[in-house]
């Protein structure tokens, strides 16, 4: 049930689902407080689609664990689900989404004799209906991308991040590694190194698919009235961005208050 709660709720704190509720109780009410309330919607849908605004918040996760240079080797490198999309028709194999980066990184650190096995940890949730689990896609393109089958240890039970973290523990405790690169995407790096750290691991964060560069950040101010002026407006990618970054902040909180960070 927590893991349900955990995705449904949120859904109605978030800029687009606040949004609507906003704008349903507008349609409810008949008196003055409708348009203050349109007027609230309309505020929070241009704040959470701004590019200043989503920009913000993103990067205020994902430069917390700049990438060291050189990285360090470790015993393991664990790699976190959610970069694939499974086979399913139409598509003829498993392919990488928005977080797919994630996966080249692990398979390139892998490569360059960081460490000598990789760990993939994520399995499905049971009310999303059956499919392949993420692992095995993972581990397909993994093998694809020149990782050899038998230096890949699957975990394909955790449903969040926690479970990522404890499930992990179960399987490297026994082998005694507790020195890991965590692959991730840097947006999630915070939330995920305090709860790896939490269950006794040695944490070498090893981020992956940036959203915002700094020549992102740069092009914020960049003195050119054209941009200024498209960057005025919201869009739709900023306006995930938001989300994502919401999404991380929230799970931190109610991760803090289960105790679990």
């Amino acid at each position: 049930m927590f893991v349900f709660l955990s995705k449904l709720l949120p859904l109605f704190v978030y800029p687009l689902g606040l949004t609507c509720v906003l704008l349903i109780f507008a349609l409810a009410v008949r008196c003055h407080r409708q348009r203050w309330l349109v007027m609230a919607a309309l505020v929070l849908l241009w704040l959470g689609g701004n590019r200043w605004v989503s920009s913000l918040l993103v990067r205020s996760l994902e430069w917390r664990y700049l990438p060291s240079t050189p990285l360090p080797a470790a015993q393991a490198i664990v790699l976190l689900g959610g970069g694939t999309r499974p086979q399913a028709l139409p598509r003829p194999l498993a392919e990488v989404n928005e977080a797919g980066d994630r996966l080249f990184y692990a398979a390139w650190l892998y490569r360059e004799g960081k460490a000598p096995l990789v760990l993939i940890t994520g399995g499905g949730i049971e009310w999303r209906g059956p499919r392949l689990p993420e692992t095995e896609a993972m581990r397909d393109l993994l093998v694809f991308l020149g990782v050899p089958a038998e230096a890949i240890l699957l975990e394909p039970k955790a449903r969040n991040t926690y479970e990522n973290a404890l499930y992990t523990r179960h399987i490297l405790a026994s082998q005694g590694i507790d020195r890991i690169l965590l692959v991730t995407s840097a947006l999630h790096m915070p939330r995920s190194v305090r709860l790896f750290e939490r269950q006794g691991f040695t944490v070498i964060p090893a981020p992956a698919d940036f959203l915002v560069s700094q020549a992102d950040w740069a092009s914020l101010t960049y003195p050119d009235l054209r941009q200024q002026l498209i960057q005025l407006f919201p869009d739709a990618e900023a306006l995930y961005y938001t989300t994502l970054a919401l999404k991380e902040y929230i799970g931190m909180l109610i991760y803090g208050l289960r105790g679990w960070l």
